[in-house]
């Protein structure tokens, strides 16, 4: 009977060490998925915003409420950040910085808006968990940074 059961325990733990290294060999894949998936949000808002900038303006002159700036430049540097970070974070290139920056701008995003929808307010909160992921443990290997790291940072060998 006990050995029964350090039988069937061994096989758990065993079992449950095999599903850890799987799912282990996932987090590159997935941080990839999660800053492709962040960028375009991002990206595709920027393209929004220069489609048409006579309504941009307007709304940031209008609805937003955009602290301490002129809402002239509350409009180009919103733009601008949602056109340039999420290339570098989609490449994997200054990840953490970018990644960064796109928290800001979705915090202020969510802080200038006097009425925001609960549905909004709910994809604003998942994107800075994306985006906090992608500060706190970087890029991964599957980015221009990870290949760096790979190409550059070889462990020396001992003649």
């Amino acid at each position: 009977m006990t050995s029964t059961y350090i039988s069937t325990s061994t096989r758990l733990v065993n079992l449950y060490q095999q599903a850890e290294s799987w799912l282990t060999h996932l987090h590159n894949p997935a941080a990839l998925v999660s800053r492709l998936y962040i960028a375009q949000v991002f990206f595709a808002a920027g393209l929004t915003k220069i489609a048409d900038w006579d309504t941009t303006l307007f709304l940031f002159e209008e609805e937003y409420s955009v602290p301490f700036l002129p809402f002239e430049l509350a409009a180009v540097l919103g733009t601008f950040g949602e056109l340039f970070f999420p290339v570098l974070l989609a490449l994997g290139f200054a990840t953490r910085f970018a990644a960064l920056s796109l928290t800001v701008i979705n915090i202020v995003a969510v802080v200038s808006l006097s009425d925001i929808a609960p549905a909004a307010l709910y994809l604003h909160v998942v994107w800075g968990l994306l985006l906090a992921q992608v500060v706190i443990y970087g890029g991964g290997k599957l980015s221009i940074e990870g290949a760096y790291q790979r190409f550059f940072h070889r462990p020396a060998y001992a003649s």
